[in-house]
């Protein structure tokens, strides 16, 4: 999926524009340069951006200068955050379906009242 390299800024510029020619995106990450396909360059170079920063920060709370061993620090703090969201979001989620299922309950109970009432003013 991409290929690192290291280039001048002139290369970079040319690597860039060929690039773009053949479909890819180049984004820089942990000062390496790749070259990745995709369809929404914007949203690429967002989620490049933020890989490069948590690298970055791993890389600061660390004493390892060994760039895979940064990048698979970075990996698990990027999947602890994602199992986080999702637990959360699950919980939400249960939360919105559990009231939900409440709400129908009362509202079915409310049109069985209702419905009691109507009558006996008809019978009555």
């Amino acid at each position: 999926m991409a290929e690192a390299t290291q280039m001048s800024a002139a290369e970079l510029s040319r690597a860039e524009l060929a690039a773009q020619a053949s479909g890819a995106v180049v984004v820089e990450i942990y000062d390496q340069v790749y070259q990745l396909r995709g369809t929404d360059a914007p949203y690429i170079h967002k989620l490049a951006d933020m890989v490069d920063a948590k690298m970055r920060a791993v890389s600061a709370h660390s004493a390892t200068v060994d760039s895979l061993r940064v990048a698979v620090l970075a990996a698990l703090n990027i999947a602890d955050e994602l199992t986080v969201i999702k637990a959360r979001l699950e919980a939400l989620t249960g939360s919105s379906t559990q009231a939900q299922t409440t709400m129908r309950t009362r509202a079915g109970s409310l049109a069985g009242m209702l419905d009691e009432i109507f009558e006996e003013r008809k019978v009555g």
